[in-house]
């Protein structure tokens, strides 16, 4: 099978690298897949995994005609099978040309923590926990999960750890809470400001500190923050490193990683004690009492509202001040837990056998069309809503003007 997976972004994210690495693991089945997106920071990750790129025209408001014409363009060209689509934006791009006017079955990913009304609800949707499941189920004809795969082997517990943090300027006596994300203002931020906060607080004779490993448009308002904790505590307790292409190195100097998504899992998997962050004031430490927790609703949570910096200090502080063999069993039981249910092959398989049935499952012309009339009326009203909100922004903003 020839499929082409259309991907958001180039930029270092979970869902990208995930996209990436089981398209790899499918095209090792023997199906041939090329990655589709624009040009951007994974384009090397796609070289080395020995997958063919090609690039999108730059971006425009999403759904971009451009896009829609290039996506059908290359299925055209190419003989493309199946389009596999992740998150949104892509999905609408392909169903509006290679799927609506060719006829080429689409595989929809959607790894947000929700599904917007406008996707299709007649593709085959794959999310990446239960709970989104269930909630998607009543009202979508096909939902699968394939819950955030790890590679297991490549990223594994190293046996001396010295090397990488004399890397990133980690000392031996220093406790090093590692977070791998990508500094963006939506979903992280929260999080990250308050993890940074909470760094003033800690006892520093525990000599904790938290490396920020990541670049994105919040940088300096993260920047700003971590100046404030470390002039608080007259010493450097957060550091930003800016972005690793392979952060692998960054999981192995970690004594505890904070993070949500695939950046849990990969520390799991290289047997660190992890505290699983969220949103609004969400921070869990991974345990066996708490796995259940997130094998439901995913590594991430929402919380009560607060913005959480006396929960993560709390559990960074416990974690800090535990015997460091209780570190290394919670580390372990975090990489069998990897192991055993988020291995990158078992995800492959699943994906593909995915593939399999929407292929034995194209619809006509007729019944594609009438099943794009719901989502294209709810983008219509998405896109109608935000016009109103800039609208009476930027009346807002005039009037506040002629005031002055």
């Amino acid at each position: 099978m020839r499929i082409l997976t259309c991907l958001h972004t180039m930029e270092i994210g979970g869902s990208q690298i995930n996209a990436i690495e089981i398209a790899a693991t499918v095209a090792g089945l023997g199906h041939e897949v090329i990655i589709y997106g624009p040009d951007g920071e994974l384009r090397s990750m796609v070289d080395e995994w020995g997958l063919e790129f090609v690039q999108a025209p730059p971006k425009g408001e999403a759904p971009s005609p451009r896009n829609v014409t290039a996506i059908a363009d290359v299925v055209r060209h190419r003989r493309i099978d199946l389009v596999h689509a992740y998150e949104w934006a892509p999905t609408l791009e392909a169903a509006y040309g290679a799927y609506l006017r060719q006829g080429v079955p689409l595989v929809v990913t959607v790894l947000s923590m929700e599904v917007p009304a406008w996707v299709p609800r007649h593709l085959p949707l794959i999310v990446g926990t239960e709970q989104l499941a269930v909630e998607e189920r009543p009202h979508r004809a096909e939902v699968h999960v394939i819950e955030p795969p790890i590679d297991t082997d490549a990223n594994a517990p190293v046996t001396d750890s010295g090397p990488a943090r004399r890397a990133l300027g980690i000392a031996d006596d220093e406790i090093a809470v590692v977070s791998v994300s990508r500094l963006a203002a939506a979903l992280k931020l929260e999080g990250l400001l308050a993890a940074t906060r909470a760094m003033a607080g800690i006892d520093p004779a525990l000599r904790m500190r938290l490396l920020i490993v990541g670049d994105g448009e919040a940088r300096a308002e993260i920047q700003q923050a971590a100046d404030k904790t470390n002039a608080e505590r007259g010493a450097e307790a957060v550091t930003l490193t800016g972005a690793m292409l392979d952060p692998r190195d960054a999981y192995a100097a970690a004594d505890i990683v904070i993070g949500m998504g695939s950046s849990a899992l990969r520390a799991m998997a290289f047997a660190k004690p992890v505290v699983v962050q969220g949103e609004q004031g969400f921070w869990l430490p991974l345990t066996p009492q708490t796995l259940p927790v997130f094998l439901d609703q995913g590594f991430y949570g929402l919380g009560d509202g607060t913005d959480g910096t006396d929960r993560v200090a709390a559990a960074l502080t416990e974690l800090g001040t535990a015997d460091p063999r209780q570190r290394a069993e919670l580390g372990e039981f975090g990489r069998r837990t990897v192991v055993e249910r988020f291995s990158l092959q078992a995800a492959g398989r699943r994906q593909a056998d995915i593939y399999a049935h929407a292929v034995e499952q194209r619809l006509n012309l007729p019944r594609r069309a009438g099943a794009m009339a719901h989502p294209t009326a709810h983008l219509l009203n998405f896109k109608a809503s935000l016009a109103r909100q800039r609208f009476a922004a930027g009346r807002t903003a005039a009037g506040s003007g002629s005031d002055s």
